[in-house]
């Protein structure tokens, strides 16, 4: 049974800092192309970030120089450091996973920043 779990959301004031974690299950890992997306009330789901299986990583334009990913093979997680987030980061936040053919989603974590 396939699980992405997510973790690591909640409340942070404008200008603060959260760390998300996507626990995978189910999958073989270090051959799954890892990204997180977001998806804001009344809006389409966006991607974030992601990161190939050789630690290649991708960004939204927008995004760049606040937002890291990241991966740890060995414990089956990516990661989304989120630093000086504004009050617009606020949404869910999705973690996926691509690989072997295979698109698996999480149940998503709220981020909530407020102004």
């Amino acid at each position: 049974q396939v699980q992405l779990v997510e973790s690591g959301g909640g409340l942070v004031q404008a200008g603060g800092s959260l760390r998300l974690s996507c626990a995978a299950s189910g999958i073989i890992f270090s051959a799954a192309i890892m990204g997180w997306y977001r998806q804001a009330p009344g809006k389409q789901r966006e991607l974030v970030a992601s990161i190939t299986t050789g630690g290649s990583t991708n960004y939204a334009d927008s995004l760049k120089g606040r937002f890291t990913i990241s991966r740890d093979n060995a414990k089956n997680t990516v990661y989304l450091q989120m630093n000086s987030l504004k009050f617009e980061d606020t949404a869910v936040y999705y973690c996926k996973s691509n690989g072997l053919g295979r698109i698996y989603w999480g149940q998503g974590t709220q981020v909530t920043v407020s102004s």
